[in-house]
C-alpha cells in the first residue's frame, strides 16, 4: 500500500452534492446502517467523473466511467458498511476521498474496492486504503492510461497489495485479488494452526503446507 493522492483532473470536475439518503434508501439498508450514515457523514460529494467525454479515453462495458466521491466525516472516520452501501448504489468503478477535520489540520485518505461492472447489482470486493494524510499533501497527476479500465486497475494498484500489469483486463486483477486474500486468510489458519500444534510430525506437515501457501503468494503479488 502506498500512501497517495491524485491530481484530478479539471475538466472532469463535477461537484454535485448527493443527499445521503439516496443511498441508503436505494440499497434497502437498516436502521443500523441509517444510523451509520448519520453518525459517520457530514456531507457526500460526487465531485469527479473521469469519463470519455471528461479526460477523453475509451470506455468498455466494465468500466464505463470512473466515479470519484468526497466523504466529509463527521468525526473520526466513515465506515466500510457506509463505502459499501455507496458502492451498491453507484453501478461504476468508485474512488472515495474521505476527509475529516483535526485539531491540527484537516486529513484525508483514499480508498476503494474492486468493482466492476457486470449483470445485476455491484458487488465490490475487500475495501483498501491510504493511510491518512494532511489535505495539503502534494497530489500527483493521474497515471498515463490508453483507456479507462486501465486508467481504472492503475488508480487503485497503490491501494491494494498487488502489483499492477501493464495491459491486464480488470476482470483479471480482480480474480488476482480475491485469490490473494483467499491465500492470505489460508495463511493465517495455518499460522494459528501451526502455534497451537503439540505433535512434531503433525508440525512438519503443517509448515510443509504454509510454505507453499506463501509460495503462491509471493508469485501473485
Amino acid at each position: 500500500m502506498t500512501d497517495i493522492l491524485y491530481e484530478w483532473p479539471v475538466a472532469a470536475q463535477f461537484g454535485a452534492r448527493i443527499p445521503k439518503e439516496r443511498f441508503y434508501e436505494r440499497t434497502a439498508g437498516s436502521s443500523a446502517l441509517r444510523e451509520k450514515f448519520v453518525s459517520d457523514v457530514q456531507r457526500i460529494t460526487w465531485m469527479y467523473k473521469l469519463a470519455p467525454d471528461t479526460i477523453n479515453l475509451p470506455a468498455s462495458t466494465e468500466v464505463p466511467e470512473i466515479e470519484v466521491l468526497w466523504l466529509h466525516a463527521k468525526t473520526s472516520d466513515v465506515s466500510e458498511s457506509v463505502l459499501a452501501a455507496i458502492d451498491q448504489a453507484i453501478p461504476n468503478p468508485t474512488l472515495f476521498e474521505i476527509h475529516r477535520d483535526d485539531t491540527r489540520s484537516p486529513l484525508v485518505r483514499l480508498a476503494a474496492a474492486h468493482k466492476i461492472v457486470r449483470a445485476g447489482a455491484p458487488r465490490p470486493s475487500t475495501y483498501y486504503s491510504t493511510g491518512w494524510m494532511s489535505a495539503a499533501t502534494a497530489r500527483e497527476a493521474m497515471p498515463t492510461a490508453i483507456s479507462l479500465p486501465t486508467l481504472y486497475s492503475a488508480l487503485i494498484a497503490p491501494l491494494t497489495p498487488i502489483s499492477a500489469y501493464a495491459g491486464e483486463d480488470v476482470s483479471v486483477t480482480a480474480e488476482r485479488l480475491a485469490a490473494v486474500r483467499k491465500l492470505e486468510r489460508e495463511i493465517s489458519t495455518l499460522e494459528r494452526k501451526l502455534r497451537n500444534e503439540p505433535q512434531l510430525n503433525r508440525k512438519v506437515e503443517l509448515r510443509r503446507e504454509l510454505k507453499d501457501r506463501q509460495a503462491a503468494l509471493a508469485a501473485l503479488v
